[in-house]
């Protein structure tokens, strides 16, 4: 990721084994990560049980929040594409008893219909 697209608010793509060894102490039995994207020093993580929000907190980024939403929460979700002029994708995501959704920007470079499809695989079976 570059640090461009990080100013700007976009996320990309992370190495799923990366991410595996750095958070695999708060994976269940059995759960693996099925994709993993990157904002700044917050990431999401979608793995076959549910989707992890992380967000490290003040100046050293040494205080971490993990959020765990199970995919049975999420009620819909949309994502829209990157136009011509348009640098970024973005996915939002509604989650059960909350009125707003989850929203991240992807920068251009990132397969947008990719991600929608891993999540309409957890979400929709």
């Amino acid at each position: 990721m570059g640090f461009l697209d990080g100013i700007m608010g976009n996320a990309s793509e992370v190495n799923s084994a990366e991410v595996e060894r750095e958070f695999g102490k708060i994976l269940a039995p059995n759960e693996r990560i099925e994709r993993a994207y990157k904002l700044i020093r917050d990431m999401f993580i979608f793995t076959n049980k549910r989707l992890i929000l992380v967000d490290k907190q003040g100046i050293t980024g040494r205080k971490v929040e993990y959020h765990s939403i199970p995919y049975k929460s999420i009620t819909h979700f949309s994502i829209e594409t990157a136009g011509s002029f348009d640098l970024e994708a973005e996915l939002k995501i509604w989650i059960s008893g909350t009125a707003l959704p989850v929203q991240k920007q992807f920068n251009k470079s990132l397969n947008i219909y990719e991600l929608q499809s891993v999540l309409a695989e957890y979400v929709l079976f």
